[in-house]
């Protein structure tokens, strides 16, 4: 990969360096007690949420009360957010105020919202020895990646098996416990973490890109608003890069199944379960609309060329990179399923639409609509 490329790469912030931290993998896909996941009662679980009310959380939590498990949410409680009635709203803050789990009992905490392994380090101490499970949401940006992708001189792409034992991010030189850490490093500690706090009853799920309604950053919902506006679009680079992406809804039904399970391990979870390219993601992405639209394929030299940044001017697309075609395998052989893709896109579209009009003129990820057509203008007139 060219110099050119592993910088066009690096601008998205998502590819590490680095090598495990230490050896804490429990083994994938163990199972903890008895349940026999489709053939038994489900047994009511006491299930701890840590969070519960931003995107992921809501359906989890609905799902579990569905499944007829006893939720308790644990949030500063500064959003209102629409839940069951039986969920018990525990208030607190993951820095320094837990006053409201002691003293309290739980067979499995899911942890979904840690944002710093501080946070992790805390909520493990303190319930160890009072939950039976604990099932962290990590991030498949916890692996330490780089010099794959996209060899633009001789057009071989590079997919290394990114399974769940491959290399992971590890601390800079320098760096010692209680310093921040970035996104991907912060992931891998609170992993380590947990595994020592819980041993042998551990379970580590590593999303790739979360889709679907309720997502308030864009990533995904870009492109379902934008073949729903129609007319001619912009498409980045390559249609037959790998390109992976999970629902919400279906990444939390499998966490809440996970813990009836009492399965245990690391996971990725991302999806579908084969190969998806960036040409087939719009494909199906616009089976979701019924408005007439023209996909223009712009080589990711030129894009490069005119400043675009892959994933926040073009959400969901980074060019060659490894971390958007992982081994699923363990997942999926431990439950997770996937909605058809147009089903995520039609109900991600369905929800902007009751977006309040600030919100949807003020997009957190992607190109401005006067942009676009300037980049495809440029192109246009390359081609003559």
């Amino acid at each position: 990969m060219s110099p050119t490329r592993r910088d066009f790469v690096r601008t998205t912030g998502v590819v590490g360096t680095g090598l495990a931290l230490g050896a804490n993998t429990a083994c994938t896909g163990e199972q903890i007690g008895d349940s026999d996941k489709g053939e038994s009662p489900i047994a009511p679980l006491r299930i701890l949420i840590l969070g519960g009310t931003g995107f992921i959380g809501p359906h989890m939590v609905s799902y579990a009360v569905e499944r007829g498990h006893r939720v308790s949410i644990f949030t500063r409680g500064q959003r209102e957010i629409d839940l069951p009635e039986s969920v018990e709203r525990l208030q607190g803050d993951r820095n320094d105020d837990h006053d409201a789990l002691e003293g309290r009992v739980w067979d499995v905490v899911l942890d979904n919202n840690a944002q710093d392994y501080r946070w992790v380090q805390k909520s493990t101490e303190l319930l160890a020895d009072v939950a039976q499970q604990y099932v962290f949401v990590s991030s498949i940006s916890a692996y330490a990646l780089q010099g794959f992708g996209w060899d633009r001189a001789s057009e071989v792409m590079f997919e290394p098996l990114v399974d769940e034992d491959y290399h992971r991010i590890e601390p800079p030189q320098g760096w010692k416990d209680g310093d921040d850490a970035s996104y991907g490093l912060m992931k891998t500690l609170s992993e380590n973490i947990v595994h020592a706090a819980f041993p042998g009853r551990a379970t580590v799920v590593r999303p790739g890109l979360i889709a679907g309604p309720g997502d308030m950053t864009d990533r995904f919902t870009y492109w379902p608003v934008r073949l729903d506006e129609g007319g001619r679009v912009l498409a980045p680079g390559n249609p037959d890069h790998a390109n992976q992406v999970i629902d919400q809804r279906d990444l939390t039904e499998w966490i809440v199944r996970l813990a009836e399970s009492r399965t245990v391990g690391n996971f990725n979870a991302t999806g579908p379960a084969e190969r998806m390219s960036m040409g087939s993601m719009l494909d199906k992405i616009g089976r979701a609309t019924e408005t007439p639209h023209e996909l223009t394929w712009i080589p990711e030299s030129f894009l490069e060329g005119q400043g675009v940044s892959p994933w926040q001017d073009l959400p969901a697309w980074i060019p060659g990179d490894p971390l958007m075609f992982v081994d699923v395998s363990d997942a999926v052989s431990s439950g997770l399923t996937f909605r058809p893709l147009v089903e995520t896109a039609k109900d991600t579209l369905e929800w902007d639409k009751t977006r309040p009009a600030a919100e949807r003129a003020n997009r957190r990820f992607g190109m401005s609509r006067q942009r676009e057509r300037e980049l495809l203008d440029a192109w246009s007139a390359l081609q003559g």
